[in-house]
């Protein structure tokens, strides 16, 4: 098995995969404490920005599993768009 050298500024595998979830989140916290309402409101790009960040997410770790020889098999997710509602 062969190691490779970490310098204390190169992120983990785990780091990277995370750094996606940890956008939305932000995004989201942001808009909770920005609307201090009981609802809220995305704009079309707001949301945009979260599905591309979940699907680099699930795209990364879908990798990760493939890579890893001891990692349970995996199956390609068919994700399909949602029309967005307007209230």
């Amino acid at each position: 098995m062969e190691r490779t050298r970490k310098t204390a500024n190169s992120p983990s595998r785990i780091e990277r995969q995370l750094a996606h979830l940890k956008i939305v989140s932000r995004l989201l916290a942001h808009e909770l404490h920005a609307q201090n309402a009981p609802r809220i409101t995305l704009t079309r790009d707001q949301v945009i920005e979260i599905q591309t960040s979940i699907d680099l997410y699930i795209e990364e770790v879908m990798r990760a599993g493939k890579t890893n020889a001891h990692a349970l098999p995996t199956r390609d997710l068919d994700v399909q768009a949602v029309a967005p509602r307007v209230n």
